[in-house]
């Protein structure tokens, strides 16, 4: 399995406090499976991004894990004004590694829009937005509808594998269930912090996603489809979205 989104660089954002924790995050992915895992704090106005610095802390953690897991390196990035003129003329400092594939969060507090918009000129510099949890944000929870509608333009679908476990409440485990049935969701990623709370591990979402779309696709959404993004590939399942119930 393949995790590209996780917060286990230290005192960058809010992910771990100390090096022994991020480390133990990352034993606790590969023991859960997983063979690859994607480091992507936060650029937002709370946390600055330097992608220097966090190229540096990245080959630490690499020295203190050994060949546990592989390590690369990506962005969660808050979907603002100043983050997309930045990311437009410098893509290489936000996306997952050297690919093409950028993780964008949008805002709990609003939805712009244009937002529709702005994903489509991301598009259009060839770059792949891959929208973040949705499932657990509260201005979609209440159109969901809207996520079809961009995975129908080509916009690639994140979920938080906790969420298909009931770890963040009835209303996202139902989200997520029902972007699942849409054939709406490419990627499930642990959007991992620490070891107590949001853990590392993807098998349990696996698990929960095979009773509702099969083996196989659950199989995608962990392996194929992750596998994918980090080699700059393209998607082995990305489906029509379906549009009515």
């Amino acid at each position: 399995m393949i995790d590209i989104h996780s917060h286990i660089l230290p005192e960058v954002d809010d992910g771990p406090k100390s090096w022994d924790v991020a480390a133990d995050m990352c034993r606790m992915s590969a023991e859960d499976g997983v063979e690859y895992m994607v480091a992507t704090p936060h650029a937002n106005d709370r946390y600055h991004y330097d992608r220097d610095y966090l190229t540096d802390s990245l080959e630490h953690l690499r020295n203190l894990v050994g060949g546990k897991i592989r390590l690369g390196l990506g962005c969660d990035f808050h979907f603002s004004y100043d983050n997309l003129r930045d990311a437009l003329a410098r893509p290489e400092r936000y996306t997952i590694e050297k690919t093409n594939y950028l993780l964008i969060e949008l805002s709990n507090y609003g939805v712009p829009p244009q937002i529709s918009d702005s994903l489509m000129l991301l598009r259009s510099r060839d770059l792949v937005p891959i929208l973040t949890h949705p499932e657990r944000n509260p201005i979609l929870q209440k159109n969901m509808e809207r996520v079809l509608d961009w995975v129908q333009s080509g916009v690639v679908v994140q979920v938080t594998a906790s969420a298909l476990t009931g770890q963040w409440g009835e209303v996202v485990r139902k989200n997520a269930e029902w972007l699942l049935r849409h054939q709406a969701v490419h990627v499930l990623a642990s959007d991992a912090h620490d070891t107590k709370r949001r853990v590392p591990g993807l098998s349990g979402a696996r698990a929960a996603a095979a009773e509702i779309v099969g083996n196989d696709v659950a199989s995608a959404l962990v392996d194929a489809n992750p596998r994918a993004i980090v080699n700059n590939d393209v998607l082995t399942y990305f489906p029509r979205p379906v549009m009515k119930d």
